[in-house]
């Protein structure tokens, strides 16, 4: 085999590897989630939605998330965004559901995050939309379907409950909040427990969730580097060994 050849396929190996380590993690991270996504039963939790962009061609223009009608939040509050109508739709429940003695028919159904003409997240970006979600009920895990709209028209319903994800990797996944359930082994936490009412609490899980948001980032940062340091440490071994001279 020639040494252009040798050279050739190295190169070749590397592109697809470098292609693999990096897409996969991006790909991996691109869904909508809750961050932090466990939570104490009684409490005010403040969380986040984080929405990534993944159209190569069209930006995010509407969020919608559904909220639990058979555990309902009496108290739903979101934290304004410039650029953004936020609006919390309440109606009334399929049924009515007794919460700490009380009978309600009503609550609150859905959040709505609509862009202003000209305004969207675009590719390779991400928002995040807060809102405070309480009392916590005491249950297992509040399943939180998001439904994701396009500037082309396109709409993505990240709906799939974590059963019906370990089943099928391909599903969309919906946020899910855990409460006395433990997150699935694996699952990435972006965050590790509620908040309460007082502003002290609110204000460090947000911080908590900012930290993990950021080591990740540098995680994937570091592991991009090296991989991009090791490739050009083998393209360069590869050229020193294709001219050398050829023994007589």
């Amino acid at each position: 085999m020639s040494r252009k050849t040798i050279l050739r396929r190295t190169l070749a190996g590397l592109a697809t590897g470098a292609v693999l380590a990096i897409g996969a993690p991006l790909a991996a991270s691109a869904h909508v989630t809750v961050n932090p996504n466990t939570a104490t039963p009684g409490s005010y939790a403040t969380v986040n939605f984080r929405v990534p962009t993944e159209s190569e061609t069209a930006s995010t223009v509407k969020v919608e998330v559904a909220l639990p009608t058979d555990t309902p939040l009496s108290s739903v509050l979101v934290e304004p965004v410039t650029g953004w109508t936020a609006t919390v739709e309440k109606g009334a429940l399929p049924a009515p559901v007794e919460v700490d003695g009380n009978t309600i028919s009503d609550a609150a159904l859905k959040i709505v995050w609509q862009a202003d003409p000209g305004i969207g997240i675009g590719q390779d970006q991400f928002q995040i939309f807060s809102a405070v979600l309480g009392p916590v009920p005491d249950t297992g895990h509040l399943l939180l379907p998001a439904t994701q709209t396009y500037s082309d028209g396109e709409v993505v319903e990240w709906a799939a409950t974590p059963d019906q994800v370990a089943a099928d990797d391909t599903l969309e996944p919906a946020p899910v909040l855990y409460i006395n359930d433990a997150p699935p082994t694996g699952e990435h936490s972006h965050g590790t427990s509620t908040t309460a009412a007082s502003a002290t609490d609110d204000h460090s899980s947000e911080a908590s969730a900012t930290t993990s948001d950021s080591s990740s980032g540098v995680a994937l940062g570091l592991s991009i580097a090296a991989l991009v340091v090791a490739a050009a440490g083998a393209v360069l071994g590869a050229l020193a060994f294709a001219r050398r001279p050829k023994r007589a």
